[in-house]
């Protein structure tokens, strides 16, 4: 499986006739594909060009008109010439390669899913997985169809929640490691997808409470849990599916359920870390009912909640709980 789209570092000389021979005539032979000037002006002393390929692939290539190297992104099969390259996030590449490659890619979006392209700042923060080589049609697809994983939503009012999540900045230094979190599998995986977009949630719930956090904190366990909060708090988000989707019929067994497969595995490593059940993708009857009984989950500290695409928000609270969110719920 691919990863998130990331750029190629070439460090030889290139010139047109190279990039014909090297790169244009091994996808043409392999796909069919044009060779056309960018869209957008390339990065100063660099000259560019654009392969895209008859079965919807597309590559980038930029290269210093002084022999200084070259830039390669694409999701598509890569070149033989540059396998043993080292590869780039777009925070790693120069400032000047890297605008450049979005201002394409971000212009390809507009013209293959214009209604996505819309929403620019998530546009921008996923585009490692909009254009990666195999999650790029399930990754916009669940935005299209499953409204970012809001229950009885348009795709406007969930898309737009997470835009304007977005537009805070406050995962901007993470954007690789949250952004691929959604997928680059060919496999539309809605429960996993929107398990994603819980760590996203919790990451506002913490934020709008006050809260500094850095996601994905790798531990001498072995395990990663998925926050460590102000320094020193650690954090682990879990999600459960709607009580319709499992095989616990009750929206309190749903949750229990959900939680015990966290109390076997990283929570046990991690006595004290706090829990956040993200109940998002249940329906108003069936949050009603959970609020209803404000059950136990049989893990402690949690934290139970549940956002609408609003930004309204509503839970509660089990034990003692070290993260100032009471207020918020």
């Amino acid at each position: 499986m691919a990863g998130p789209i990331r750029f190629r570092r070439a460090t030889d000389r290139w010139h047109l006739d190279r990039v014909r021979n090297a790169l244009y005539n091994p996808l043409d032979g392999r796909f069919g594909a044009d060779l056309a000037s960018p869209w957008f002006a390339p990065p100063a002393g660099h000259d560019a060009r654009r392969l895209e390929m008859d079965n919807g692939d597309l590559a980038l290539f930029a290269w210093a008109e002084n022999g200084d190297g070259a830039w390669w992104l694409g999701n598509t099969e890569t070149p033989k010439t540059l396998w043993k390259t080292e590869k780039y996030s777009f925070e790693e590449a120069p400032d000047e390669v890297a605008e450049w490659a979005q201002r394409e890619l971000l212009a390809t979006l507009e013209v293959e899913d214009p209604w996505l392209a819309d929403y620019e700042v998530l546009s921008w923060f996923f585009l490692p997985v909009f254009f990666s080589k195999d999650g790029r049609e399930v990754t916009r697809r669940f935005f299209a169809e499953d409204a970012a994983g809001f229950p009885d939503a348009g795709r406007e009012e969930g898309v737009t929640f997470y835009d304007d999540l977005l537009a805070t900045g406050l995962l901007d230094d993470y954007r690789y490691t949250m952004a691929t979190k959604l997928g680059t599998s060919e496999q539309f995986d809605r429960t996993r997808m929107r398990a994603t977009m819980g760590e996203f949630d919790a990451a506002k719930l913490l934020d709008d409470a006050g809260h500094d956090l850095a996601p994905e904190v790798e531990l001498d366990s072995g395990h990663a849990l998925d926050f460590r909060v102000d320094g020193h708090t650690l954090v682990e988000v879990t999600r459960p599916q709607p009580p319709g989707n499992r095989r616990a019929g009750t929206p309190a067994a749903a949750l229990r359920e959900t939680v015990d497969g966290k109390t076997s595995d990283q929570l046990r490593a991690h006595e004290g870390a706090t829990l956040l059940v993200d109940c998002t993708s249940f329906r108003d009857d069936e949050w009603s009912a959970v609020m209803g009984e404000r059950p136990a989950v049989g893990y402690e500290p949690t934290v139970v909640y549940r956002y609408r695409p609003d930004g309204s928000l509503s839970g509660y609270t089990r034990g003692s709980v070290p993260l100032e969110v009471a207020d918020l719920l």
